[in-house]
């Protein structure tokens, strides 16, 4: 080549990367500068631009530390509490009386604390699970400790039943299914899904009001839109804190954000939360068909009762014919229950007698002889209709123990709570059920009242009392008879409050009257198409006694 012409050609090359150069220089001046005028950090060691290129060797040292801390710091805590405290959204930063009250009595009952998060335990990790992935406030992984203090098998006056305290009604609504065999709001998985499915619908409902949602889950939607439009109409606030709401509902949202607030900051409240481990405690297990619960606590290698406790929704001593078939058991023992379950035909995993029908039996006598449900054996024995003939034979699905062994099924909860004295002073007495009374005539009748009655039975105000039913009451020393102190005739007026989940029909059932008194007796009330919580309603109760 012309030596003038390689001079030439080099000379290029050389204005040309200076070029190149001056331009790379002045993108980068203006992405600096637009990084300082928008406050973005500098580059850290490692990122991929200019830096890289000076010096290497420091650049990847950094880019191994960057990684690793970050790594660390990706790591999910291993304290269940840490993860709830991540997740709170809600504005705790409130400094109002009812809040302040709720504080100081859980300040002061630590140990209330400590049994209430021992019981949440094999239940708290998947309710946070399912609350992040609906993007939901980690506050509600708090709520059941409201509504039921975690006690899966709580029962309320009010019929709320279950962990997150579902009235029938809703419960229906949401497809929890309250049979013979289960009760769907008591079921770990299926409650809290309903729970989360009514809170969202709720918090909608609000405009993303959480206090005002929280509220509605306590004492319904139209309780609490009502005050909410009261204050509109005399022009007052409308926030949570202002409505005039129940006594019970103005309690239940400061003391969900009570326990928050201890939750988030335990020390400062001279508490100290229990280590729960950020892990699943139980996995479903399909059974394939209906079990034995005690043949299933053995296969899984577990207690009876811890089986129940991960199974509540059960109330006899297997699981629904008809189904779910499917058992929560702890995740360590699910592979040993899946393997156990596989070596048992399903014609084995329930005990069978053969019955055969006598003179004088009905389908009644011999369901309620064998703990089983009319329904049952007509369902397995392929009959129709009620009527059974002499000699027929039935097959029976038994208890594979004796009924004391299935502690936590229903029939046994309630022995042992009417074994309980409510105090030393009173002594137990069976009363049975006759055609016209009420939770409010017995109780009225043994001094007492009907909300402790139907706690001393485990049931609700508003469950049907059948005549021939058998309650107990314990009585005081000088109302042992179950013979009225005086038989005049004497008539009380009763005021009731309106729950939710209430109808007139209802309500005249619980007091032995008829609705259409109960219209003559409240006009107000009467010209309404349907009653409304926290409407009250006046009543004229025949009573013997005086």
């Amino acid at each position: 080549m012309n030596r003038n012409l390689l001079i030439a050609v080099l000379a290029g090359s050389i204005l040309t990367g200076c070029q190149s150069f001056n331009q790379n220089s002045a993108e980068i001046a203006e992405i600096d500068a637009e990084n300082e005028a928008i406050g973005a950090p500098e580059a850290e060691a490692g990122e991929i631009d200019y830096i890289d290129m000076v010096d290497p060797v420091v650049s990847e040292e950094a880019k191994a530390k960057k990684a690793k801390a970050a790594k660390v710091e990706a790591l999910p805590p291993e304290d269940l509490w840490e993860r709830i405290r991540a997740g709170y959204q809600m504005d705790l930063d409130v400094d109002k009386p009812r809040l302040k009250s709720q504080l100081r009595w859980f300040r002061t009952h630590p140990d209330y604390l400590d049994r209430v998060s021992k019981r949440g335990e094999r239940y708290l990790y998947y309710i946070v699970e399912q609350l992040e992935k609906e993007g939901l406030p980690l506050e509600i992984a708090l709520l059941p400790i409201v509504e039921s203090g975690f006690d899966p098998f709580g029962y309320s006056h009010g019929r709320a039943s279950g962990p997150w305290q579902f009235i029938p009604s809703t419960g229906q609504m949401y497809g929890l299914d309250q049979t013979w065999w289960l009760d769907g709001r008591r079921d770990i998985v299926l409650s809290t899904q309903a729970a989360i499915a009514y809170l969202k619908r709720l918090h909608n409902m609000f405009d993303g009001d959480w206090l005002h949602a929280l509220a509605s889950y306590n004492s319904g939607e139209g309780t609490v839109m009502r005050a909410i439009r009261r204050n509109k109409q005399a022009g007052k606030p409308t926030d949570f804190w202002s409505l005039d709401l129940p006594r019970e509902t103005r309690a239940y949202v400061p003391k969900l954000m009570a326990l928050a607030k201890i939750m988030k900051d335990p020390a400062a409240y001279g508490y100290e939360t229990k280590f729960i481990a950020n892990k699943p405690y139980f996995e479903e297990v399909n059974t394939g068909g209906q079990i034995d619960l005690a043949q299933a606590a053995e296969m899984a290698g577990i207690s009876i009762d811890e089986l129940y406790l991960l199974n509540p929704a059960y109330n006899q001593w297997a699981t629904a014919p008809d189904g779910p078939h499917k058992l929560l058991v702890p995740v360590e023992t699910a592979k040993q229950f899946r393997t156990q379950l596989a070596q048992v035909a399903p014609e084995d995993r329930v005990t069978w007698v053969r019955y055969t029908v006598r003179a004088g039996d009905n389908l009644g006598s011999i369901a309620s002889d064998h703990n089983t449900a009319v329904s049952v054996l007509q369902n397995i024995n392929k009959i129709d209709t009620s009527l059974i003939r002499v000699g027929q034979q039935l097959m029976i699905p038994i208890a594979g123990k004796s009924s004391e062994s299935y502690t936590l099924s229903s029939h046994q909860r309630l022995l042992a709570k009417q074994s309980r004295a409510p105090s030393n002073n009173r002594t137990k007495t069976r009363y049975t059920v006759k055609k016209g009374d009420s939770f409010w005539s017995i109780a009225n009748r043994y001094n007492t009242n009907s909300k402790t009655l139907a706690r001393w039975n485990n049931m609700g105000i508003g469950d049907p009392l059948m005549p021939g039913k058998e309650l107990v009451v314990w009585t005081q020393p000088d109302t042992k008879s179950s013979t009225p102190k005086s038989t005049r005739s004497v008539v009380k007026r009763v005021t009731y409050t309106i729950r939710s989940g209430d109808s007139l029909a209802a309500v005249a059932s619980k007091f032995n009257v008829s609705v259409s008194d109960i219209r003559k007796w409240n006009p107000k009330v009467g010209s309404q198409k349907f009653v409304q919580p926290g409407d009250r309603v006046t009543m004229l109760i025949n009573v013997v006694g005086g």
